[in-house]
């Protein structure tokens, strides 16, 4: 094979390995899933909110009250002191103290996935507001060595291979 089709084979391999997570990624269970009947003006509301819930909104996070409206992309984060329902479609959830709820479109479905204490914080953090954190410490180099091992041991490979043309080596 010869050296350019090596290398082109190999930047196919790194662009799908490096591709979006979300393109690999299989949709996480939903708590509760309904068919989506179309466009509307929303897909749902908040029944009650009671107590530390934030729901997200166009400008960010803002408080949550009944009666607010849901669409796809709609997060409400549940503090320690708070407790919260929503309705949408078919699904009436209960979202509990720490823990939030996610809305999401699945093929022709809205998927709700309520996310427990476990990885919810209590309170709002910059993750869920937009805002970077101050700092680099977030910072993965991991792609950044699986890509630099598989360019060497694509480049390696590319080096020691023969080329069948005989002579088996560097020529003179």
């Amino acid at each position: 094979m010869n050296l350019t089709v090596k290398v082109a084979l190999a930047g196919i391999v790194a662009s799908i390995g490096f591709g979006p997570v979300s393109s690999f990624a299989q949709d996480a269970s939903c708590t509760c899933m309904t068919p989506y009947q179309g466009a509307a003006s929303s897909i749902g509301s908040i029944g009650q909110a009671n107590g530390d819930v934030m729901v997200s909104q166009a400008a960010g996070y803002g408080p949550a009250k009944a009666g607010n409206t849901l669409d796809f992309g709609s997060r409400i984060v549940v503090g320690a002191k708070g407790a919260a329902s929503v309705n949408v479609g078919g699904c009436n959830l209960d979202v509990p103290a720490n823990s939030s709820l996610d809305i999401s479109r699945v093929e022709n479905n809205i998927c709700l996935k309520v996310v427990g204490s476990e990885q919810t914080a209590g309170a709002v953090s910059s993750e869920h507001t937009g805002q970077i954190p101050p700092g680099d410490n977030n910072r993965s180099n991991t792609p950044l060595f699986i890509f630099g091992g598989m360019a060497g041991a694509a480049g390696i490979l590319a080096a020691t291979q023969d080329d069948g043309k005989g002579g088996g080596g560097v020529s003179p």
